[in-house]
Parts: structure tokens; sequence; C-alpha cells
């Protein structure tokens, strides 16, 4: 009876997991088209990408409804291996975070449709390293979820200040149009909107990696914990030489 509750149970955890694996994708979809819509206003695909995005938030929604129930059913099945406590309590995370990103998707959406009513509108040039940047994240981090893969999970971690530098850059491009060109305000406020979306959509996938680093190794890197952590693996690894008068 033991080993057939255990099975259930395994069942029920393989099931979570692949109800977050699932709603990971469909993130990385809604993500991945948003910046194609921002990075191409006037595109002929455009309308077709932004209608997608709103087409499947609903579906996003309620797979995060689905995955909190099911983590909550595990949650009361009683005493629970530390690991498996780990998984859900990493899961419950991860899958608000991907709702967040989501949502972002969404706002990035209705920049898009705003921007694309304004026939002078042009997406500056320093969203394309940006936007970049904010994909490898996004693929990264969810790859890291798929495979629990810490490595890849502290890459995601080494990248959010990149994206952070991006923005920086591009909020002080559009300020300065603005400054200059009262017709660029509209449109600039729009991109300065934009650009913040896409940074919080980097943040989200620093979450992830975080609580996938946690889930895997039990490990809380939160609050730069991973920096000191990764040096003191580094040094681990490559120690310091004996010096002569250590040895005397």
């Amino acid at each position: 009876m033991a080993s057939i509750a255990r099975e259930t149970e395994n069942f029920y955890q393989d099931t979570l997991v692949n109800y977050l694996v699932s709603m990971a994708r469909t993130v990385e979809g809604a993500v991945n088209r948003a910046i194609e819509a921002l990075l191409n206003i006037h595109g002929p695909k455009t309308a077709t990408l932004v209608s997608e995005i709103f087409y499947n938030e609903p579906r996003i929604n309620e797979m995060e409804i689905l995955i909190d129930e099911r983590a909550v059913k595990l949650l009361q099945g009683g005493a629970l291996p530390e690991q498996d406590v780990r998984m859900i309590f990493a899961t419950l995370r991860i899958n608000n975070d991907l709702e967040r990103m989501g949502d972002l998707a969404v706002n990035i959406a209705q920049r898009v449709i705003s921007l694309a009513e304004m026939k002078s509108a042009e997406t500056p040039p320093e969203f394309d390293p940006m936007s970049a940047a904010v994909r490898a994240m996004v693929g990264r981090s969810l790859g890291a979820l798929i495979f629990r893969n810490v490595e890849l999970a502290n890459i995601v971690l080494q990248s959010d200040d990149a994206v952070d530098r991006f923005r920086d850059v591009v909020f002080e491009r559009l300020l300065a149009e603005m400054a200059h060109s009262p017709d660029a305000v509209a449109p600039n406020m729009q991109y300065v909107l934009a650009s913040r979306y896409l940074e919080r959509i980097a943040d989200h996938c620093t979450n992830i990696a975080e609580d996938v680093v946690y889930w895997v190794r039990g490990l809380d890197v939160r609050h730069g914990r991973g920096r000191a952590l990764d040096a003191q693996e580094r040094q681990a690894a490559d120690p310091p030489p004996v010096l002569d008068s250590e040895l005397e």
C-alpha cells in the first residue's frame, strides 16, 4: 500500500511539473510574439501577433490557477521529503512569475497597438540588442526549468545586469529626443513603457532561475547571494597557491 501511495504521489508531482512546463512554453511564445511585434510596429504580421497574445492570455491565467490547485493538493497529502517540498514551493513561485510574464507580454502588445496608430513611430535601434538579451534570458530560464539545469540558471543570473544597462541606454536616448522634439513625446513614452516591461520580464527570468537553483540544490540565491556562492564555488575549484612561508 505504501508503494502504491508513493507511486500515486509521484504521478501527481510529474503531472504538476508537466503543467508548469506547458505553461512555460505558452508564456515563452507570448513573449516572443510581443517582442517581434514591438520590433516591427508596422509589419504585416503585427496585428496577427498581437491577436495571438490576447487570445492566449486567458489560457495562461487558467493554467496558473490549475497549477496552484495541484500544488496545494500535494501539500495536503501529508509529510513529504524535503526535495518534494522544495519542488512544490519552487513551482508555486515560478507559476506566479510565468503568469506575470504573460501579463507583461500583453502590456507590450497594448503599447504596440498604440504605436501602430502613430504612422511616424519607429522602434529605436537600441531595442534590438535589448530584445535579444531578453529573449536569451527567457529561453535559458525556461530551459533551466525544463531540464532542472543549474548551469543555465547561473547564466541567467549573470545576464540581468546587461538588460538593465540596455534599459538605461534606451531611456536616455528617448528622453533626449523628447527634450528636443515635442512630436516625439507620445511615441517615446510608449517605448519607455515597453522598455520597462522588457526589463521586468528579465527580472522574472532571474526569479525563475533562482527558484530552479533552490529546487535542485536547496540553495537560496536571492538578493545577490548567488554571486557569493558562485565565488565560493570558483575558489573551491581553483584554490589559491600555497606560499613557501605556509609550508614552514
